[in-house]
């Protein structure tokens, strides 16, 4: 069967989502869920355990309280209300817990800690509750209070706002609480005030992973139903997040959601009888149990449902013995046992159904795995065939329907499949989808693996899986193309979201990396596969650039020029040949992903991996000051390795003894050594040493300046120019190099590397438009920002760099070199940009301003004085005059000299 390469690709491409979906079902299994669901109404409560007996009690017990008001402190993190802060900031809150008729835990909540609902401004939900606390029109009122959130994410967990916040928190919780006991004494009925988080608070104040201090969160109920011995301490315990559910279940008189992993806080209940004890306990593991029964196969092995057998065997025997009005002290030693037994089995099987959650389905992610690898070698077998657009692909998929390997490979996976459902003790994603389904993938696998090995013989036979076709239409767009523009507007549409304004450098990684494999393909494309679809082990002479002059003329004497085929990019022989090799090429791009990938190494940024140990933080302890001063010093010799080239001699002579001033700099302020130089020694502000290279910086701006202000004088010195950009390129690089911690000057080298290694390998080998190349630079640009170390929060802005080289402060000059020393990496490639884009505008004036040979022209009745040869192509040769373009035939014969 014939597949063209975009078909051939789609189908790879839907055949690994469907294999890494298969495969992530397996690494994230589904939470336990419940399959019974009620049509109408609420399904009626589980009867009273009897034994030899009948009870009266079918209902739901009676309600606990009549009212509950849930305040909920977003990033309310444990310590600060159970340590120092809670005792400075939040009196009234304290004075509840330790002496308020309360109970105080501390709950765990699962990991990935976040939240998503879009809560705002505090002040618009305290304004509504002094009106809303009137009324008595509610049963259940929930607060959700984000201001400390915001403070966390803005200036940490140690900031001074964080105890204005608490105290302003515990003001209202006073508040809500007198309303509280007002209403009761008017109801007599008890209501429950609950105060907790959603998560903790990092000591960089994000949340979101699984530290200590982003999972542990406060969770205080307080009610006059409780009851409190006089000089009573209670420290709080340790519970789940997801006891709250069915505890408020049970104080409100409502059935317990059928989904909740959590078991009932026990210390709610333990004022009540001991019958409606062992009734909400009943309830409570009851649910647990069913959730067991669906969600595990071999559900009665499980310790947790025998101790509820146990347990309701028991209770029983009790409720059996207290309808006989038997009040002995058997009943109450009985009725403590299965207490304990009830206890027990509740924690258990919360247990067992949190551990479900996180269980891995080896059976799904295997056949995941399979499938995905068996897609990549068959991609890999068609390799480099498959690159090319016009390509199209005979894989064979008949003949594997029509032989015996493909039933006797259907065959084993099936007998695979039906033992390992039947034999496993676990839950497995796979097993329970309908036969039909399962045949599909067992079908698809085993079609895969015949297409494979009779790829294999047709290559060991023909060579090649590669037939060729006539030219399909090539698209307006590449690849890189494509990926540019989805990545630049899927960057601006991910700053909607404040959690990938937090984790921007996330975004650029992923889109330098994945720009770095665009660009490998298309190297691979353009070394091994030309037009014609045929390999071939150099670069192919490519028309597409060319060919943009080689149209029909529409006018004699008048050339339009069409758009250009972007697809068609490559480069010439004589390039190939001669600036580079196709394996330079090839590399390049590997090149620059591994320099990307150790630069993430150096420098920690984001909210919520800041606080993790890091290349720098090695570099810049005390212990490491000679590692730190190597790194520098070579650094600083590669920037002159890479910036000296198109600078003028004396423009040399300054970068150097610029770069030599820069660790002089650092070595004076004690940071780095030379190697004649103890530790400790001769340490000053080295305030001399950095205007000894302001001075340089400046020679070599004003050189750069004023070659480009010659350059515009003389609008024919296209070089002049070239090498004035790149001497200001060039200064604002040295003054880098001076305001850079010396743990940074690997960025600003391998920058620089990167800059070289584009321009020479990846740019103009390939011809990238103007677009293109400016789009790569701004993204490369945004990525060095935060290799850098930088982020979008306040508090990683290097201040020091605007008093280098100051003895005193001065606002306009520190504003200056602090904003420059932050956008660092932004501005270089600019330039950078600015002067490559010079620099190719010249070179094409240059190379092809060449006169014409014809003196005359008929068509123009004249001798043109300024006819330049632009272009060579198949069509013919075509020539420019007066911002018109002229082929050989509208020019005329040459005439007889």
């Amino acid at each position: 069967m014939r597949l063209g390469s975009g078909a051939f690709a789609a189908s790879c491409v839907a055949i690994e989502v469907i294999g890494f979906a298969i495969f992530i079902r397996g690494f994230f299994p589904a939470p336990v869920r419940s399959s019974a669901r009620t049509e109408h109404g609420v399904e009626t409560p589980a009867p009273e355990p009897v034994a030899g007996a009948s009870s009266n009690w079918t209902k739901l017990p009676s309600p606990l309280f009549s009212k509950v008001v849930i305040m909920l402190i977003d990033a309310l993190r444990d310590d600060f209300v159970f340590g120092s802060k809670g005792v400075k900031y939040m009196p009234y809150t304290t004075y509840l817990v330790e002496k308020g008729a309360s109970h105080s835990f501390v709950a765990e909540a699962k990991p990935p800690t976040v939240t998503m609902p879009r809560i705002k401004v505090d002040n618009n939900v305290t304004r509504h509750l002094d009106k809303v606390l009137k009324r008595g029109d509610w049963d259940v009122l929930i607060l959700h209070y984000l201001g400390l959130d915001h403070i966390g994410h803005i200036s940490g967990p140690h900031s001074p706002l964080i105890g204005h916040k608490l105290s302003e928190m515990d003001s209202i919780l006073m508040k809500i609480h007198t309303s509280l006991l007002s209403k009761e004494r008017e109801t007599l009925s008890p209501s429950l005030l609950v105060l907790c988080g959603d998560h903790g608070m990092s000591e960089s104040g994000s949340h979101g992973a699984s530290s200590t201090e982003e999972v542990s969160t406060p969770l205080i109920l307080i009610s006059s139903a409780f009851e409190r011995k006089p000089g009573a301490i209670r420290h709080p315990k340790h519970v789940q997040q997801t006891d709250l559910a069915a505890t408020l279940a049970i104080g409100l008189g409502l059935p317990i959601p059928k989904d909740s992993v959590g078991s009932l806080l026990f210390p709610v209940i333990e004022g009540k009888p001991m019958r409606e004890q062992l009734r909400f306990l009943h309830l409570n593991t009851l649910q647990l149990s069913k959730l067991l029964q669906e969600n595990v196969p071999s559900y009665e092995k499980d310790p947790g449902f025998e101790q509820f057998k146990v347990a309701e065997r028991l209770h029983g025997n009790w409720v059996r013995l207290h309808l006989e009005e038997n009040h002995s002290d058997v009943l109450l030693g009985l009725g403590t046992k299965v207490l304990r037994q009830y206890l027990g089995a509740l924690k258990t099987l919360s247990l067992a159904l949190s551990t479900q959650v996180a269980h891995y389905d080896i059976y799904s992610m295997a056949v995941g795995t399979v499938m995905v690898l068996e897609v990549l070698t068959l991609f890999l077998l068609s390799t480099p065939h498959v690159l090319c657009r016009k390509a199209e692909l005979d894989v064979p998929l008949l003949s594997p329907v029509f032989s015996l390997l493909f039933y006797l490979i259907f065959l084993v996976l099936s007998a695979i499949h039906v033992l390992v459902c039947t034999s496993s003790e676990s839950s497995c994603y796979l097993c329970s989808l309908p036969w039909l389904a399962v045949g599909g993938v067992m079908v698809l696998v085993s079609a895969l693996l015949c297409v494979i090995v009779s790829a294999l013989i047709r290559m060991v036979i023909d060579g090649t899986l590669l037939k060729k076709s006539a030219a399909y239409p090539s698209s307006g767009w590449s690849e890189v193309d494509v990926l540019l523009l989805l990545g630049t507007v899927g960057h601006v549409l991910s700053l909607g979201a404040s959690s990938f304004v937090e984790e921007e450098h996330q975004t650029w990684y992923f889109l330098v990396n994945t720009l770095c494999l665009a660009l490998s393909q298309e190297t691979c494309r353009s070394c091994f596969v030309g037009d014609d679809c045929e390999p071939q082990h150099h670069f192919h002479v490519e028309q597409g650039c060319v060919d943009i002059l080689a149209c029909t003329l529409k006018d004699s004497t008048s050339y339009s020029t069409p758009k250009p085929d972007r697809t068609r990019k490559g480069v010439s022989l004589s390039e190939a040949q001669g600036s580079c090799k196709w394996w330079t090429v090839l590399a390049s791009p590997w090149l620059v992903l591994i320099c990307c990938r150790l630069l993430r190494s150096l420098n920690q940024t984001g909210v919520q991996g800041a606080h993790r140990p890091d290349l720098s933080h090695w570099l810049t302890s005390s212990d490491h000051k000679v590692q730190l001063s190597g790194l520098a010093a070579l650094s600083l010799a590669v920037i002159f390795m890479l910036v000296q080239k198109g600078c003028s001699l004396v423009s040399k002579a300054a970068l150097a003894l610029g770069l030599l001033g820069v660790f002089c700099y650092r070595a004076a302020t004690g940071i780095v050594l030379f190697p004649w130089q103890p530790d400790n020694k001769g340490i000053s502000k080295g305030i001399i040493e950095a205007r000894f290279v302001y001075v340089f910086v400046l020679g070599i701006l004003f050189t750069g300046t004023k070659d480009l202000l010659k350059a515009q004088v003389i609008a024919t010195d296209f070089k002049t120019k070239t090498i004035g950009l790149w001497e200001i390129h060039s200064g604002l690089v040295l003054l880098a190099a001076l305001l850079l911690r010396p743990h940074n000057l690997p960025v600003l080298a391998f920058s620089l590397l990167i800059q070289t290694i584009m321009t020479k390998f990846i740019w103009k080998p390939l011809r990238h438009d103007a677009a293109e190349i400016t789009v790569m630079h701004y993204w490369f640009g945004q990525a060095f920002f935060y290799f850098q170390g930088n982020s979008n929060n306040i508090a990683t802005i290097d201040i020091s760099a605007g008093f280098v080289g100051l003895d005193a402060y001065m606002e306009v000059p520190a504003a200056f070199l602090t904003v420059f020393g932050t956008y660092v990496g932004p501005v270089l490639w600019a330039s950078h940009l600015v002067h490559f884009l010079s620099s190719e505008e010249s070179k094409y004036m240059s190379t092809h301003g060449l006169l014409c040979a014809w003196p005359y022209c008929p068509r123009l009745g004249h001798f043109p004085s300024s006819l330049y040869l632009t272009e060579i192509s198949e069509a013919g040769w075509f020539y420019y005059w007066r911002g018109r373009v002229f082929s050989m035939e509208a020019l005329g014969p040459e005439p007889q000299r």
